[in-house]
């Protein structure tokens, strides 16, 4: 079963904030924005500073219209268009994440390839799906808190990622939270649901902030449970015996 980890558990909450943290964040930054990072870009430290880069490969899966491309642009601090349109085929975004871990002090810089696919193009072309899940290490499930039918696929999304040998990282993300005059789902049903399924559910809005106050949450969370989740595979490989009792 799924764990939810509490935030600042595995990395230290708010080190964004921390002055210690400053040299690490302003590589991913270029005039107080978020630089954008190709796709064999990366941030450079100073070479008296290692800092080991970890990479993972990171799906959104969602409705069509519930904001899969737009949390993309969020996360890596792009401009969101402000115009729908449905994505074509696959779309990867790189963002660039530093951590630091809570029990050992170590900083890392997450590395996060976001694949984003539109609804209608995996229904057309079978051979999309399979190329997003290969080798992939997390999902993202999205839902529209102003479109019901949005949340209440969410089960059925799910369950397509699951499978005995499981060992994909699920999180789930509401957005359009702040447009609670429309809202079609409660915050009753949204704590019910995380309750069931043990899968932390994050709130996304619309406003757009230029600080990294709007994605740390987030980021933070989606690291700590990658790195959760390879800590445990790597005891599973260095004692497999105890995997079986």
């Amino acid at each position: 079963m799924a764990q939810i980890l509490h935030p600042g558990s595995i990395v230290v909450a708010d080190w964004h904030r921390c002055a210690e943290s400053k040299d690490f964040f302003n590589r991913i930054l270029h005039k107080k924005r978020r630089r954008r990072f190709g796709l064999l870009e990366s941030p450079v430290m100073p070479p008296h500073v290692a800092v080991d880069t970890v990479p993972y490969k990171i799906f959104i899966s969602g409705k069509a219209g519930v904001g899969k491309t737009a949390l993309a642009a969020r996360l890596a601090g792009m401009h969101i268009p402000s115009l729908h349109y449905e994505t074509t085929g696959i779309e990867t975004t790189v963002v660039y994440w530093p951590v630091k871990l809570r029990d050992s002090g170590r900083v890392l810089f997450f590395r996060m390839q976001l694949w984003d696919c539109g609804e209608n193009a995996l229904r057309r072309f079978d051979h999309l799906l399979p190329s997003c899940k290969e080798q992939v290490d997390a999902v993202l499930f999205l839902f529209s808190f102003t479109d019901r039918t949005s949340f209440d696929d969410l089960s059925t999304q799910i369950s397509k990622w699951s499978g005995p040998s499981d060992n994909i990282v699920k999180l789930v993300v509401g957005t359009k939270f702040d447009l609670f005059m429309h809202t079609d789902v409660t915050e009753r049903e949204v704590c019910r649901f995380q309750e069931e399924w043990h899968i932390p559910v994050h709130r996304i809005g619309g406003e757009v902030s230029d600080g990294l106050d709007d994605v740390a949450p987030l980021l933070n969370c989606l690291a700590a449970h990658l790195w959760h989740q390879d800590c445990i595979a790597a005891r599973s490989e260095t004692h497999p015996a105890e995997t079986l009792i």
